[in-house]
């Protein structure tokens, strides 16, 4: 299977590459063509090293390639902006149209944040052959105009985007020269055109990830012959798949239709004329697929007729004779009533104890001249609200207390009067603004006025930063509260932004600042983050709940260190400080959770949920996962989430980021994050793990794939700091091993553990151990977290 990837990868970039191989020949004579690449220049904010002025663009400029004096390509991979052209990279490449010649644009890797201008088809030279925007992180959708008018397009390369919607049909057909297209790695919704099938010419079809679905169309269509890579795989297509498919797979170099839900038999082996994996899907005459309650349950949402074995009923038992069962119903009564009577006098007894502690309780408070313990800040201030009574004075006296007292004046200065070019964006709690005070400190500063809905948000944010400036907070400077209609909250500037928008920035020079996200950097970015989280849940006193936690609330500063952000919603966790016995209890019991149904629930689960989402767009490094709680990012949770296993380091090679460069420790790593990253998406919120064990998770990830090695390991899981750390880890998993451990592919994995064990005498072809249920999922040894 590794050969086989090998052999696609080269494949790919031989056909992808083919169109491009132009070199620079002559100086460049056109006019026009000058004009273009200097207004591409300015747009993209590319670097004098790159593109010096006052020196011929044919021989001195990185990635232009000339033919008889005119610009026939335009290559920006390993191209940089300057510092300026980072704070805002804009897919506005205008300039293309002047380039009248241009044969080929691949920009692979440089970030072009927007949508596909819908000029591109109408702007580009008829002759133009090859477009590659791969990873450059697109978003939207797909103009139809941009692609109708490249007739002679050959190559067209849009994988590892953000790009959304459904596949423009007809644009896609009138493309009657396409050899390559490559659409992986994106969030479309609907079906693949089948017109996409018909372009005859097509060698590599490439639509894994895409989050496409429908049936494989089964009549009229006349499909590619000369096809030699067809790549499905991770979608959700269904049906059977057609004669016609079956012959296609069969003879083209390499056919991956894995991960969908296609069903019926395949009739195709894989070698018999082709690489075809079909792994983890319905079908019923080959091994490796999903289980038949998986696919029952998809096709049932769906509303359509599952072409699969039905299982039969359940013998029922022999009848026993009529004496002897009335003998068994009178004993069961017995029993029941004996145990229902325990039962309630046991919870009478409960009753009546709480009630005498509490009123205990209070009679001590007031003897001592106390009344009962409330929560401070925000909490007391939305119930002096409720009843409509004013703000109490202790608040008052920590917002004193809390950074400095900035004049209204001095904050509008360094902001421009609160200007359009200093603003960074209107948040939902505040406008933002980019200031600098007169000392040279770079700020920013929040301005709550009337367009606020909530005007008091402010206040979760003081009563925060009163009990103590945490070094993975926001970096808080002081306020602002004179005056009544509009108050003001100021920050230190963060210098590299938020996850959103630097997860995917390319720079390779050490020295510029905004470096390219590696997998150190990454798990940085998690710990960091956790360490946050950890801070609010099990250090503050009552545990506050963040409630916005995303890829956009993680601001990282100059070294990448966490600085968490969008604290306006924070709160203290619903109910602390103030719920009886029988009410933590109840509580703890309940499995709800409107976390994951998309309300921002006041709980640390909430959080841990949210903190789930981040961590799995850390992994595959797809933007938005954290943002959205609807439909089609819970299809893509599902559909990433099923390739995460404890068993199957293998699996992650499905869904890892593309751009990541690991050896095999970080891909570890990599594994061990997405599995703390399910067990926090558990969609049972008294399962998911407290964030003091995420933590511990992240701080040791080779401890949560890997086994412990030598002949006295039960001895050393019983006394070293693994084996705590590794109970305390998975202790409040183990009731949800299903879930987290052996997923919906158990039979597959463990047939392939089997089939790998048989191969030799060790039987071990990964640098990890697969452990055994229990290892994974033990009894917590420590006390038992009720935060939930």
């Amino acid at each position: 299977m590794m050969r086989a990837r090998g052999l696609w990868a080269l494949l790919l970039v031989a056909l992808a590459a083919a169109p491009g191989a132009v070199l620079a020949q002559g100086n460049l004579t056109s006019r026009s063509d000058l004009r273009g690449l200097y207004a591409l220049r300015g747009s993209l904010g590319l670097r004098a090293r790159d593109w010096p002025r006052h020196a011929d663009p044919c021989a001195a400029w990185a990635g232009v390639g000339c033919r008889g004096g005119r610009v026939v390509s335009l290559t920006l991979v390993g191209l940089r902006r300057t510092r300026l052209g980072r704070l805002n990279p804009r897919f506005q490449v205008d300039g293309l149209r002047n380039l009248t010649q241009l044969e080929v644009f691949n920009a692979a890797g440089f970030g072009l944040p927007g949508s596909i201008p819908a000029w591109l088809g109408d702007g580009l030279t008829p002759t133009f052959q090859s477009l590659d925007i791969s990873a450059c992180a697109v978003s939207g959708e797909i103009p139809a105009s941009a692609l109708s008018g490249l007739g002679n397009l050959t190559t067209l390369n849009l994988a590892g985007n953000k790009l959304s919607g459904p596949l423009p049909a007809a644009a896609l057909a009138g493309l009657t020269r396409l050899r390559t297209l490559n659409l992986s790695g994106n969030a479309f919704s609907g079906a693949l055109p089948d017109a996409v099938w018909s372009l005859s010419g097509l060698s590599v079809l490439d639509i894994s990830r895409a989050n496409l679905t429908g049936a494989l169309p089964t009549t009229g269509l006349a499909l590619p012959a000369n096809a030699q890579v067809v790549d499905l795989s991770g979608n959700l297509f269904y049906g059977m798949v057609p004669e016609a498919f079956r012959r296609l797979f069969a003879g083209v170099l390499l056919a991956n239709i894995s991960g969908n839900y296609f069903d019926g038999k395949l009739s195709v082996s894989d070698g018999g004329g082709g690489n075809v994996s079909f792994e983890l899907n319905c079908f019923l005459d080959v091994p490796g697929q999903r289980t038949q309650a998986d696919c029952q349950q998809f096709y049932a949402r769906r509303g359509l007729l599952y072409d699969g074995p039905i299982n039969p009923p359940a013998p029922q038992p022999a009848p026993a004779p009529a004496r002897k069962k009335k003998h068994k119903k009178l004993k069961y009564i017995l029993i029941g009533a004996l145990g229902g009577g325990l039962l309630l006098v046991g919870a009478l007894a409960a009753l009546v104890f709480c009630f005498a502690y509490s009123g205990r309780r209070k009679h001590d408070q007031r003897e001592n001249g106390a009344t009962p313990s409330a929560p401070s800040g925000v909490a007391a201030t939305a119930a002096a609200a409720a009843t409509g009574g004013t703000q109490p004075s202790a608040l008052s006296a920590n917002t004193a207390k809390v950074g400095d007292s900035f004049a209204y004046d001095q904050l509008a200065n360094a902001t421009s009067g609160f200007g359009e070019e200093r603003l960074i964006k209107h948040g939902h709690s505040g406008d933002l603004y980019h200031g600098v005070l007169q000392d040279g400190t770079a700020v920013v500063v929040k301005r709550i006025t009337a367009r606020v809905a909530r005007k008091d948000a402010y206040l979760a944010e003081l009563d925060l930063f009163a009990k103590g400036l945490h070094e993975r907070l926001v970096p808080f400077l002081g306020h602002c509260l004179d005056k009544e209609e509009e108050k003001v909250l100021v920050y230190r500037f963060v210098r590299n932004g938020d996850l959103s928008s630097v997860l995917h920035r390319k720079s390779r020079d050490e020295d510029e600042g905004m470096q390219s996200l590696d997998w150190i950097k990454r798990l940085k970015i998690a710990t960091g983050v956790a360490e946050a989280l950890c801070y609010l849940h099990h250090e503050c006193t009552p545990p506050m709940v963040h409630r916005d936690v995303q890829a956009s609330s993680v601001l990282l500063d100059d070294k990448f260190d966490v600085r968490l952000g969008s604290l306006s919603e924070v709160c203290p966790q619903e109910g602390e400080g103030r719920q009886n016995v029988i009410t933590k209890l109840l509580r703890f019991s309940s499995t709800a959770d409107q976390g994951s149904s998309g309300s921002p629930s006041a709980t640390c689960s909430y959080d841990v949920y949210c903190f789930g989402k981040v961590l799995l767009e850390l992994v595959t490094g797809r933007l938005g996962i954290s943002s959205s709680n609807d439909a089609a990012t819970a299809e893509l949770l599902d559909a990433t989430l099923r390739y995460v296993n404890i068993y199957e380091k293998e699996l992650m090679s499905k869904i890892i980021d593309p751009t990541l460069i690991i050896d095999e420790d970080h891909l570890e790593e990599v594994w061990a994050m997405a599995i703390v990253a399910k067990s926090c998406l558990n969609p049972r919120s008294s399962k998911r793990p407290p964030m003091k064990y995420i933590l511990k998770a992240l701080e040791n990830p080779l401890k949560v794939v890997r086994e412990d090695n030598g002949a006295s390991s039960a001895r050393l899981r019983a006394t070293s700091s693994r084996g705590s750390w590794n109970a305390a880890l998975f202790g409040s998993w183990r009731h949800s091993s299903s879930e987290i451990g052996p997923s919906r592919d158990d039979n597959i994995l463990k047939r392939s553990e089997t089939i790998k064990s048989s191969g030799g005498s060790n039987g071990d072809h990964s640098s990890s151990r697969r452990r055994q249920s229990k290892e994974i999922f033990p009894e917590p040894s420590g006390s038992r977290d009720t935060e939930d």
